[in-house]
């Protein structure tokens, strides 16, 4: 990544004992104050355009051998402005502006003897702040049990939120208030088994909307070597308290000194647009660490995958022999059950379709030994990753791949035994290059071996970081599911194109997702880094992931289309089945167009839970597209065109619900239209409810 620097001004101050310090925000409209209160625990308050949104809230980390929280002065601060840009490898725009005023407040304790310093770097967005521990004169070696770190809020604010859990992020999101929170939380724990933690607490990244209309996304950037922060909530308070993942031993993290903790970040502002359009959480990042990066190249791909969640009855597994026959290791001894997709025909014939539409990739879930061992994983758990099935003719796939100008994926599901798959990790990549696989899909779905470990504590966090650095030495791209959600580290190794971490969309045929569910992620989960959401979905009508029960999706036809701006990610499935989309060619052909890579965005309407429009300008053309989706209510979206440049006249093809069209009752019902438009012009589209639209314009 290039960087250019425009400024950068320095102050340092170092006396004995300090009062309470402050900085600005480069344009004013952030303001924040560090103190310590009389016990000499470290504070910190917020402002925005003069207004307090964060009390005095205590800083600190607490660890068995020292504590870092109190007996603290502030004995020095260094400043610095700092006016850069950067540019991606990919993402929503070619140039990012990474503008901050920064302020080191250096803590010094006595009895014991302690330093620690508080960096924080104050955006016109937000705010990111972190600690840093050099080497001490005590130990060097903490075992951390606690973060202090409060985020005080000054009145019943609005939240949307899903519960804590150590090990799933795959929640629909609640709007609530914190008074509320408790009996919200309560709702959650009657239908679901996943939740693992007690008490009020919430996952990051979360949303607020304080009763000013002021938005706050509180999450974290640049985790590394730490657990996932949840936040503890006191809703009678209005407050919030890092809560820190741990081992199964109670233990939040084991520290080498020195050590720098991630990035705690709260994403400002009183345009919902603007929460959306953030690029705090990157520019939190370190810059790219991966010095050539022209092997990473975005990519949409098709997956012998969908058919294995609907009402098919299609397996993973190759054989059902393994019941009767648990010590055969043979797979040719084997007889297949019939229902295994992942064959060398049924993989043919996605390749073809691949080729036919121009789509770059087929991801084969199921092609590789060990999911026989899936009914019974708790004992088992082991995959191989350079093993394919009997019905599996990998040469003569890849082969037929290369010569039809297709990618094959990989897919390493590793049920979560995590340090199973580092013993592999190596030989699985090296497998993957001489088979010309530069793209991976990685899955821990499961409990974590190994069993002291959750999803989100510190040895996960440092294994998914290990995999993705390994990835790169072998020039191999990562989408990582059931990993610990993403904070940003995308910048420093771009090879991770996405995560999933979030329910995703494959759960429409769990059940179902609502509308509102893809309302919500943009301006939560997708603050960390892009996700695998699978968007692409035609049939509608699912049964239930084989079970012979109903689902119904929450979603149109029109709005798959606008789910590939509204999600944007440099790795896009069209998750159908390719059957689904021969039965709507028209459609089918703005998934062939929509580019996963982006020179510019505009996001011209939000709401959180009700609407998103933006667009998006194609980083290899001169076309705009424009995605627009609504919650369960219809809407009007107002799409002021004065996003494109005023020397041309533009041609618009719009994908839209008819007008009879409604998530549930009729999703398939869209029409394609074509207008002549001009900048500054303002489109009136309706959206039906659970609807969306979806805008090609060209310049003619």
């Amino acid at each position: 990544m290039k960087k250019s620097l425009s400024s950068i001004v320095m102050l340092s101050a170092a006396i004995s004992s300090m009062a309470a310090v402050g900085i600005t925000s480069p344009s004013g409209l952030l303001s924040l104050e560090v103190d310590v209160d009389s016990k000499g625990i470290p504070t910190y308050s917020l402002d925005y355009k003069g207004k307090q949104i964060i009390t005095p809230s205590k800083l600190g980390l607490n660890a068995d051998e020292t504590k870092f929280t109190e007996g603290f002065t502030i004995v020095g601060t260094d400043t610095c402005t700092v006016d850069r840009t950067w540019q991606p490898v990919w993402g929503e725009y070619s140039d990012v502006r990474d503008n901050f005023r920064e302020l080191a407040v250096h803590l010094k304790g006595e009895n014991p003897d302690r330093v620690m310093t508080v960096r924080f770097r104050v955006f016109d967005d937000g705010v990111g702040f972190r600690y840093e521990l050099p080497a001490q004169n005590g130990s060097n070696y903490l075992t951390l049990k606690d973060e202090l770190t409060e985020f005080n809020y000054t009145d019943n604010h609005k939240l949307y939120c899903i519960p804590g859990d150590y090990d799933t992020d795959e929640y629909l999101w609640s709007e609530t208030t914190f008074t509320e929170l408790p009996d919200a939380l309560r709702n959650y724990r009657k239908h679901s088994e996943a939740q693992r933690v007690d008490g009020v607490t919430i996952q990051t990244p979360m949303l607020i909307k304080t009763k000013d209309s002021v938005y706050i996304n509180a999450h974290e950037a640049a985790l590394d070597g730490y657990p996932a922060m949840l936040l503890d909530v006191n809703p009678e308070k209005y407050t919030m308290k890092a809560h820190l993942v741990p081992d199964r031993l109670g233990v939040s993290a084991y520290l080498q000194l020195p050590f720098n903790t991630p990035w705690r970040t709260l994403i400002v502002s009183d345009d919902a647009r603007d929460i959306l359009a953030s690029q705090l959480v990157l520019n939190l990042n370190e810059p790219c660490k991966i010095e050539d990066t022209s092997w990473i190249k975005p990519m949409k791909f098709i997956g012998v995958w969908w058919e294995m969640f609907t009402g098919n009855v299609k397996t993973w597994a190759y054989s059902d022999d393994y019941l009767a026959k648990p010590g055969v290791t043979d797979y040719s001894k084997l007889k297949s059950n019939g229902r295994h997709p992942a064959n060398t025909e049924n993989v043919k014939r996605y390749i073809d379709f691949a080729a036919k539409h121009g789509i770059d990739g087929v991801l084969v879930e199921g092609w590789n030994e060990g999911w026989e061992d899936w009914a019974s994983y708790r004992k088992n758990r082991q995959f191989l990753f350079d093993k394919p099935y009997p019905d599996f003719n990998l040469p003569e796939l890849r082969d037929y791949a290369k010569e039809k100008g297709v990618k094959l994926i990989m897919h390493h599901e590793t049920a979560a035994n995590a340090a199973d798959y580092e013993l592999q990790l190596d030989r699985a990549f090296q497998f993957m290059k001489d088979n010309n696989y530069d793209a991976v899909k990685t899955g821990y779905v499961g409990a974590v071996i190994p069993r002291s470990e959750h999803h989100t504590s510190q040895w996960m966090v440092d294994h998914v970081r290990h995999v993705i650095e390994r990835a790169a030495d072998y020039k191999i791209m990562v989408d990582s599911h059931e990993a610990p959600r993403p904070t940003g580290l995308c910048r420093t190794y771009p090879n991770w194109l996405a995560q999933e971490s979030a329910r995703g969309g494959e759960f429409e045929s769990f059940g179902g997702n609502p509308p509102s569910h893809t309302c919500m992620l943009p301006f939560t989960r997708l603050k960390g880094g892009p996700m695998d959401y699978t968007p692409g979905l035609f049939e509608t009508k699912l049964s239930y992931y084989g079970e012979g029960k109903d689902s119904q999706a929450g979603t149109t036809l029109a709005r798959q289309l606008a789910l590939y701006l509204t999600m944007p990610s440099p790795i896009q499935m069209a998750c159908d089945l390719p059957e689904n989309y021969e039965r709507f060619p028209d459609a089918f052909q703005f998934i062939k167009d929509v580019p996963v890579d982006w020179s510019d965005s505009r996001y011209l309407e939000a709401e959180p839970n009700r609407y998103i429009t933006v667009a998006r300008l194609d980083k290899n053309s001169d076309d705009w597209y424009v995605g627009a989706i609504t919650d369960e209510n219809s809407r009007v979206a107002m799409i002021d065109l004065s996003f494109l440049p005023k020397d041309g006249k533009y041609e618009a093809t719009i994908y839209e619900d008819a007008p009879d069209a409604h998530w549930k009752d009729n999703p398939q019902a869209y029409k394609i239209r074509t207008l002549k438009v001009k900048p500054g012009m303002k489109l009136k589209q309706k959206l039906a409810p659970g609807g969306g639209a979806a805008i090609r314009i060209r310049k003619l």
